[in-house]
C-alpha cells in the first residue's frame, strides 16, 4: 500500500461477521439451521437508511470490495476502482454493504464451514446453492442492518444476476438495479465451459468426492485447470495477444511439452494461485448457481413476463469484447424490459479486456456508470 492512502479510497476496513439463527430453506429443499455472513461497509448510513447500496460479487469474489485490511496491503478490494468518495459509488453519499455470499470460502458459512450436525466440515454436504437463495439471505442482511429498501443492488456478471433476482423477488425493495456484464440466463457454450471446469476438479485424485480435508489433500490440480479454463473465457482475444502474443519465455523452441509461451505461464501462475486461495467445493457450487440462473423459468420462457414483476429502474451495461456473456445476451435483457414497459438504462462499452472490463475503470464505463448512481444519490437527497 502507497505511504499514505489515496484521497479517493476508503481507507482502512475491517470485516465483520453477522450470525443468523432463523432458518434458511433453499431451493433445493434442504434448510440451512443458521448461518454466518461475512460483510464490509463503506460510508455511513443516513437517518432513515436510504442511501444504502448492496454489492454483489462474481463467482470468484468476496466481501472485500473496496479499501484496506491493513497498512501492510498492498492491494485493494477487488472494485476499488469503483467504490470510494468521487468515484461511481461514492462514498460520500452512499452507504455500501459488501457480502461474501452463503457457500463462499471467504468467512460466510460454506463448504469449509463446520456441519453442526456432525462437527466436521460440510464439503460435500453442503446443499446446492442458487441465485435466489442469496437474494433471500441479503434480505435478511437488509433487515439485520435496518434497511428496508435499497437505494440501489449492484453486481457484475453473476452479481448482476443477484441484482436481477433481487428486481423480481422483492420488487419494492430496491429502486434501482445495476446489471453489469451479465446475462437473464447463460447458454449452452457456457454451461459446457462450467461442466469442463467441475470435471477438472473432480477428476482430480485428490478430490476425494469432495472429502478432501478428511485425506489432509487439497484437488490443486483440478482447480488449477478450472480456473485456466474460466481465465480463458474472461479475457478477449485482443487482451491476450496485446499482454502475451506468441513470446516465448526463452525466445527459442524447446520442442517440447513444458511451459514456452508467455501465455501458458500466465496461465498456469494465475491457476496455481487461485488453487491455493479458492475451495473446490466452493467452486462446483458457484458454477452450478451460474447454470440454474432463469428468471423466464417460471414464466414459460417469457422473461419479459417475469419482469413485470420488477418495480425498479435498471442500468444495463455490457462490454464490446465480452464473449463470455455477450452484448447481445444484455440486449436480450434490455429488450424484455422495454417489452415489460420497465424503466431501463443502456450502454454497451467499446473496450478491449473481454468479460474482465467490468472491473477495469475505462473512462466511458466510469463515466456512464457514475451518471447513472449520481441520479441515484440525487434521488436519495430530494
Amino acid at each position: 500500500m502507497p505511504e499514505s492512502l489515496p484521497p479517493d479510497s476508503v481507507g482502512l476496513v475491517t470485516p465483520q461477521t453477522i450470525a443468523f439463527e432463523e432458518p434458511l430453506t433453499l431451493a433445493c429443499g434442504q434448510t440451512l439451521g443458521r448461518y454466518d455472513l461475512v460483510v464490509e461497509t463503506y460510508g455511513t448510513l443516513n437517518a432513515d437508511a436510504s442511501n444504502a447500496v448492496l454489492i454483489c460479487h462474481a463467482l470468484s469474489g468476496h466481501h472485500h470490495a473496496a479499501g484496506y485490511h491493513s497498512p501492510e496491503d498492498r492491494k485493494p478490494g477487488w472494485w476499488d476502482s469503483c467504490i470510494g468518495p468521487g468515484k461511481p459509488i461514492d462514498t460520500n453519499r452512499f452507504f455500501v454493504v459488501s457480502l461474501n455470499n452463503l457457500g463462499g470460502c471467504n468467512g460466510s458459512t460454506g463448504p469449509m464451514s463446520l456441519n453442526p450436525d456432525t462437527d466436521r466440515p460440510y464439503g460435500p454436504d453442503f446443499p446446492v446453492i442458487t441465485v435466489a437463495d442469496w437474494v433471500h439471505s441479503q434480505a435478511r442482511l437488509a433487515d439485520h442492518l435496518g434497511i428496508t429498501q435499497w437505494a440501489a443492488v449492484v453486481g457484475g456478471s453473476l452479481g448482476g444476476m443477484q441484482a436481477l433476482q433481487w428486481s423480481l423477488t422483492y420488487p419494492d425493495r430496491l429502486r434501482h438495479a445495476v446489471v453489469i456484464a451479465s446475462t437473464p440466463r447463460l447458454t449452452a457454450q457456457n454451461i459446457a465451459f462450467n461442466e469442463v471446469a467441475r470435471k477438472a476438479i473432480t477428476s482430480d485424485p485428490d478430490f476425494h468426492n469432495g472429502r478432501y480435508h478428511d485425506y489432509g489433500t487439497l484437488p490443486r490440480r483440478g482447480l488449477m485447470l478450472a480456473r485456466m479454463v474460466g481465465h480463458i473465457t474472461y479475457l478477449s482475444d485482443a487482451s491476450m495477444g496485446e499482454k502475451f502474443g506468441r513470446e516465448l519465455r526463452d525466445q527459442a523452441f524447446k520442442f517440447g511439452y513444458d511451459v514456452e509461451f508467455q501465455v501458458e505461464s500466465y496461465l498456469q501462475y494465475q491457476g496455481e494461485r487461485f488453487s491455493e486461495s479458492f475451495d473446490a467445493n466452493t467452486y462446483l457450487l458457484m458454477t452450478r448457481a451460474l447454470d440454474y440462473f432463469d428468471p423466464a423459468y417460471d414464466f414459460d420462457n417469457n422473461l419479459s413476463e417475469a419482469l413485470k414483476q420488477a418495480r425498479c429502474e435498471f442500468l444495463v451495461l455490457s462490454f464490446s469484447t465480452d464473449w463470455r456473456f455477450t452484448p447481445a445476451r444484455s440486449e436480450e435483457l434490455v429488450n424484455a424490459m422495454i417489452a415489460a414497459r420497465r424503466k431501463v438504462s443502456y450502454a454497451e462499452i467499446d473496450a478491449p479486456w473481454g468479460h474482465d472490463a467490468f472491473l477495469i475503470p475505462t473512462p466511458r464505463y466510469t463515466d456512464a456508470f457514475g451518471a447513472y448512481m449520481s441520479r441515484v444519490a440525487r434521488e436519495v437527497n430530494a
